[in-house]
């Protein structure tokens, strides 16, 4: 049977790509010195970030269910997975992806002497954009170390008194072959896991919620064709790390 959560997520990325195609549309056909135009670019922005949060507002509903099916979340690829943080991309690899694609494109003109870098381009970042996202990435930083001990009081919490008492209690029926108290245990054990169950869902809300916030500030610090190109490369990175993913676990398990 078919995950109803999976098929969201692959509408969800056949969504992106084709935001995608009208991402790159935009920036092919930008005119620079079409006020209008800028104008247009921001809409496109605009419905491109709420695409992300659509993302994130259909996690929310599956935390609510069910948040241990979010960690790591199951529509994600070993790959994937393999870079993840808190169910997801680290905040701060928003500003990682912005200096690589930014430095990219610096590359390419060098490469290419008849080329110039404008300011429609990342890879002519101003001194004043530059100091935003240094301060934005110190920040961030910040925040997810924050997030990050949240996490660590809840995982060590797997290891509390009540998990303790909860687990000698439980392995004592078993030994004594007690069934019947075995099955009636369960639910001590959902009041148990309740409040660790809360802490992950609430941790699970601060890392979406921080990579939301990261995502749309590095926008903010961007021109509108500069955010389009930013959101191109978020994009191709997102579709291609699952298409890889789905690759490498094919090729796993055959």
């Amino acid at each position: 049977m078919t995950d109803p959560v999976n098929t969201l997520f692959e509408c969800w990325l056949g969504e992106l790509h084709t935001n995608l195609q009208q991402l790159v549309f935009a920036a092919n056909n930008h005119n620079p010195n079409d006020h209008k135009d800028d104008s247009s670019l921001r809409n496109l922005i605009d419905q491109s970030v709420g695409r992300y949060r659509q993302y994130y507002n259909m996690k929310s509903a599956v935390a609510k269910k069910d948040v241990f099916s979010l960690f790591p979340p199951s529509w994600l690829t070993s790959l994937e997975d393999a870079f993840s943080w808190m169910g997801g991309w680290q905040p701060s690899t928003a500003i990682h992806l912005l200096y690589s694609k930014s430095s990219v494109q610096v590359e390419a003109c060098f490469a290419d002497l008849t080329s110039v870098i404008t300011s429609d381009d990342l890879g002519d970042l101003s001194l004043s954009q530059i100091n935003l996202v240094d301060a934005l990435q110190k920040k961030t930083v910040c925040e997810e170390r924050k997030i990050s001990e949240k996490m660590a009081k809840v995982q060590e919490s797997a290891a509390d008194t009540s998990m303790v008492d909860l687990s000698n209690v439980i392995s004592e029926m078993i030994r004594d072959e007690n069934e019947e108290g075995v099955n009636a245990s369960d639910g001590r054990v959902e009041l148990t896991l309740e409040p660790k169950m809360d802490a992950l869902e609430e941790v699970m809300r601060l890392a979406d919620g921080l990579r939301m916030e990261t995502l749309k500030a590095v926008i903010e610090i961007l021109t509108p064709i500069q955010g389009v190109y930013f959101l191109i490369a978020a994009a191709e990175l997102r579709l291609r790390l699952h298409e890889w993913g789905l690759k490498k676990d094919t090729e796993k398990n055959s």
